[in-house]
């Protein structure tokens, strides 16, 4: 199954960077490039005013030019480039949810038409993250250049979503020819108490968290053999404040959807959220994949 590589597009800025890293992405995976609109009823969210009057939501000419248009460019800028383009009946974050069961990446911006300053995550890159059934890949900051050369980023847990995480984020090491560095965060010591009790439970914290990372960086290194990997053991009050300040010298942070004390019902984790809010770099959240029919 050729997984496509699909972006959301709807002509926003932010929509327009995400679509460049995904055709660079294609490009690198030798994959195709599907450019998705999501398009409503024209009355709103499919909801006409007048009940009886169902209607049919309809794709539109002005976002078919947009689209082609887009397309158009970035075939030119990348070449080898094999660019579909799609309108699909829907919310656009619904459209790309469904998209990303037969994708092998679903990128969107951090912001779309209609968002607001104050809502740092937008509705669509929000739900795509919490929802997709393959990585997604979150492209922020939209006003500044996407990094390179800086290592891949990747916060280790001990849950199973962090472990999955871990491996998507060494092979998109090894596709980046960058290092990886694995990053453990540790809560802050609290004020008070016996000095030597303190003391005591610091130097167990450490050692845990040693072993944790060093098991988790002896598994990438017997699948990644010539991969550079660096185990990064920190202190934090929370971490997503960690990995927010990591992801100024990267190039990408992988994060889970879900960590330690992550609840069904909470469908991204606090961690995930905060990174695909704030993170100076784009943000890989780790998915694993819908089995192909």
């Amino acid at each position: 199954m050729n997984r496509p590589v699909v972006v959301g597009v709807d002509g926003s800025p932010s929509s327009l960077v995400a679509a460049e890293h995904a055709a660079r992405t294609a490009v690198q995976r030798s994959r195709p490039l599907h450019l998705v609109h999501g398009y409503l009823h024209p009355l709103g969210y499919g909801v006409p005013l007048n009940p009886y009057d169902l209607g049919v939501p309809a794709p539109t000419d002005e976002a078919q030019k947009m689209l082609e248009q887009v397309a158009a460019e970035l075939t030119e800028r990348h070449p080898g480039l094999r660019a579909e383009v799609r309108q699909v009946a829907g919310g656009p974050g619904a459209a790309l949810v469904e998209e990303s069961r037969r994708a092998e990446l679903v990128v969107v911006g951090s912001r779309g038409h209609g968002g607001f300053a104050g809502l740092l995550l937008g509705s669509v890159s929000g739900q795509v993250a919490q929802h997709g059934h393959c990585p997604v890949l979150v492209v922020r900051p939209a006003d500044e250049p996407i990094p390179v050369g800086g290592p891949v980023v990747v916060g280790v847990d001990g849950s199973e979503s962090a472990a999955l995480a871990v491996r998507q984020a060494a092979d998109e090491a090894v596709r980046r020819g960058t290092a990886l560095v694995l990053m453990h965060v540790r809560p802050e010591g609290r004020p008070g108490g016996v000095p030597e009790e303190v003391a005591e439970s610091g130097a167990a914290e450490h050692a845990g968290s040693a072993e944790l990372l060093a098991g988790a960086a002896g598994r990438v290194r017997a699948d990644h053999p010539g991969l550079t990997v660096t185990e990064r053991p920190v202190r934090a009050a929370k971490p997503e404040q960690a990995l927010i300040e990591a992801s100024g010298e990267a190039t990408l942070v992988v994060v889970g959807s879900r960590g330690r004390g992550g609840f069904a019902g909470l469908l991204l984790g606090s961690v995930s959220h905060a990174l695909a809010q704030h993170a100076h770099c784009p943000v890989l959240v780790a998915h694993p994949y819908e089995p192909a029919d």
